[in-house]
């Protein structure tokens, strides 16, 4: 869930489009620059630059171009206001054309793909920037649901309820005075006909008074049904229901206010950092750009997804030449349902990137903590609900990391005489790192670059808990028969058991576009009488993949395969074809009955991996319009046409799940957890890749500050 602050909003441009060009050139700016003598990256304001690469983000002016055009566009005249923005972003030029595209060239013709909405309908468009026209033109009625919220429209829902006299009477008997509240406004989700119709948020309060973490402080058992669209307040659950507040003064997390607390620090550390001395090894091109130990990828920050990583390339060390491996790959979705049926619960089921926009909530990073020293910030620029630009300061950040981790090693002992043959390689790696603060969840997402050509997707799970008020101070005072749905973590207050889903779009472009999926399924072979000590091994088959059912596939621990993506007509000097693979980590499957309506809606995550052939259309596993979807335009729904998928331009859909159990520990904020996957080369390169990487040695460091050993 989520809770978006107002957006800063910029200069009003003029509604004439050709002012708007103009000013284009006029904020024009130089790309970013590497200072290598002080070690330090530079992050030049992009805000108002020039696209240099046909998948740059929309520029401040371009938006303020596309306001313009919409602003003047005849259909968008309505006779009480112009529609609300939900999104405004890149129409990508085709896949076929940004392959073929080189620096230097002109750039592709820059469009921008519209998604707004007024009156109960939303529209689809495609305006051509230059032209200065709209070029597409849809309504879309074919399936269900709504766009993304704007943060207006959070403001608003989370205004309504303090119009409405019976909840304001309702407060006062609570005692809670109207000044001290926050409201979350969240979506309600789909359960049936009778919620349809209308644009519809619950709202549900928390009192911020003596704390700054009101999570932790909710009016519990309120609940106030709203209709953004017109502005009204639909029903109110829970008028004359009385559950005492959390009555613990020390949430509040802030670090000003903790170390008052006469209590000792549980970690007291010194400042660590890495240096480099002789500067960072990562280059910026342009804006978005990023060069790095033979890696090349794009970096595109997006209102709805949070980063987009394109067009990622690395460097084959026997040839020097660059091979393909990924065109996109991007956080498409996340599903996140609680585990209380009641009635002030049962509707928190969300989706977080179609109803809130991950971008969107993904506040600016912490320049020493959310990142290290040294680190390249990308700033995202974005349309607001009125169309204009704003800018997202310091959403991405991109830095160089060595945790004391090996790359490879290898000593020889007594036994073989060579006592003295030592090699050992440090790990270094290259991150880009977002993160949304979606309400009470933090989430961290990073996209790691090894040397060794493993691509690594980690997502981080911090904040708060989402809590739930009880008359309860103490286990002995629950009845046995009784489910609390989570855990009673102080005095008055539950963790309610939830589940975190993230389906990531991976278009795989191994070698080039045309791929197949192979499950590489490892089967336990009994011996035969007499053939050999043994009576048992695990011998592995190989089964190319024909179509999406073909490739649906759910991970059993002890029914185990690889799943390699491939190209078939890159054969190597051995016959195996050039491919990466899927290596999972720790995850979750949705436990939901399939029929449940969340899981419904969020039945991308019926499955662990999906593969689909490439479709522009379908990008967003929730669908395009998420908000209050029945689930009928999802990857679930494409996937029944189970069309042919073997060596074919193919995505794969990876979804990483979290199931989490609330602890003490968790109280008042979370200790981050994390997962994470890898794509991983596999037969890709002729030998290992960094078999000539240079070890360090004293003379790389000037000075060291480690402790001998006694």
């Amino acid at each position: 869930m989520g809770i978006s602050t107002t957006t800063t909003r910029h200069f009003l441009l003029s509604t004439l489009c050709l002012l708007a060009i103009f000013l284009i050139f006029l904020h024009w700016t130089n790309p970013p620059t590497i200072n290598t003598k002080t070690n330090k990256i530079n992050r030049i304001a992009i805000s108002s630059s020039s696209p240099q690469h046909p998948l740059d983000p929309l520029s401040f002016d371009e938006i303020a171009t596309v306001h313009s055009v919409l602003r003047s566009y005849p259909q968008f005249s309505f006779p009480n206001s112009f529609p609300s923005i939900h999104s405004l972003s890149l129409d990508e030029p085709p896949k076929p054309v940004v392959l073929l595209w080189q620096t230097g060239r002109s750039l592709p013709p820059r469009r921008a793909s519209v998604l707004a909405y007024t009156a109960g309908k939303s529209y689809v468009l495609t305006v051509d920037i230059k032209s200065c026209s709209v070029i597409v033109h849809k309504v879309v009625t074919s399936v269900s649901g709504y766009p993304m919220l704007t943060p207006e429209d959070l403001a608003v829902a989370a205004s309504i309820p303090f119009s409405n006299s019976t909840f304001l009477e309702s407060l006062a008997s609570r005692g809670i005075d109207p000044a001290d509240m926050t409201c979350a406004p969240l979506p309600s989700g789909w359960f049936g006909p009778k919620e349809e119709s209308r644009r519809v948020m619950k709202v549900q309060c928390y009192s911020h008074k003596d704390t700054m973490n009101f999570f932790m402080k909710p009016v519990e058992g309120l609940t106030v049904l709203v209709d953004i669209d017109s502005n009204e307040t639909l029903h109110i659950w829970g008028i004359d229901r009385k559950i005492p507040m959390n009555r613990d003064l020390d949430t509040d997390f802030r670090y000003e206010v903790q170390k008052k607390k006469n209590k000792p620090s549980s970690c007291k550390l010194n400042p660590i950092f890495m240096s480099q001395p002789n500067g960072p090894n990562f280059e910026v091109i342009g804006k978005y750009l990023i060069k790095w130990a033979g890696w090349e990828m794009h970096v595109r920050p997006d209102a709805r997804a949070g980063v987009i990583i394109s067009q990622v390339k690395v460097s084959d060390p026997d040839t020097g030449k660059y091979r393909d491996v990924m065109y996109k790959g991007m956080a498409s979705e996340l599903f996140v349902p609680y585990m209380d049926p009641t009635d002030g619960w049962y509707f928190k089921t969300y989706l977080d990137a179609g109803e809130y926009g991950f971008g969107i909530q993904s506040m600016p990073l912490d320049r020493l903590n959310d990142c290290p020293t040294g680190a390249y910030f990308i700033d995202g620029v974005f349309a607001g609900a009125d169309g204009q630009p704003y800018v997202r300061s310091d959403m991405v950040c991109v830095f160089e990391r060595y945790d004391g981790d090996v790359a490879w090693r290898h000593a020889e002992g007594p036994t073989t005489g060579k006592i003295n043959l030592r090699e050992v390689r440090p790990k270094i790696s290259l991150v880009v790192r977002m993160a949304a603060s979606v309400g009470n969840y933090d989430y961290i997402v990073d996209w790691i670059f090894q040397t060794d050509g493993l691509i690594r997707i980690k997502v981080s799970l911090t904040g708060m808990l989402m809590v739930k008020g009880t008359t309860y101070e103490n286990m002995n005072q629950v009845p046995e028969e009784e489910d609390l749905y989570g855990t009673l973590l102080t005095e008055n207050l539950i963790g309610i058991v939830h589940d975190h889903y993230i389906t990531f779009y991976l278009d795989m472009d191994i070698d080039g576009s045309n791929n197949s999926f192979v499950n590489v399924h490892m089967v336990k072979k009994e011996t035969s009488e007499g053939e050999s000590p043994r009576k048992s091994y695990l011998s592995v088959k190989k089964q190319v993949a024909k179509t999406e059912k073909d490739a649906q596939i759910k991970f059993k621990l002890y029914d185990p395969s690889e799943f390699h993506i491939t190209n078939p007509s890159r054969i190597n000097s051995v016959g195996n074809p050039s491919g990466y693979k899927i290596v999972p980590g720790g995850n979750a499957a949705s436990l939901l009955d399939l029929h449940d309506p969340p899981q419904m809606r969020a039945a991308f995550t019926n499955n662990q991996i999906w593969v689909t052939p490439y479709n522009k259309n379908e990008q967003w596993a929730g669908g395009l319009l998420t908000c209050q979807s029945k689930g009928d335009d999802t990857l679930a729904k494409w996937s029944e046409k189970d069309r042919p998928i073997e060596n074919r331009d193919i995505v794969l859909w990876y979804t990483l799940g979290f199931h989490h159990v609330p602890c003490q520990e968790d109280y008042p904020i979370m200790p981050t957890v994390f997962s994470s996957f890898d794509i991983k080369p596999v037969n890709f390169f002729k030998r290992n890749p960094i078999l000539r990487a240079a070890p360090y040695s004293q003379d790389d460091f000037p000075t060291s500050t480690s402790q001998a050993s006694t």
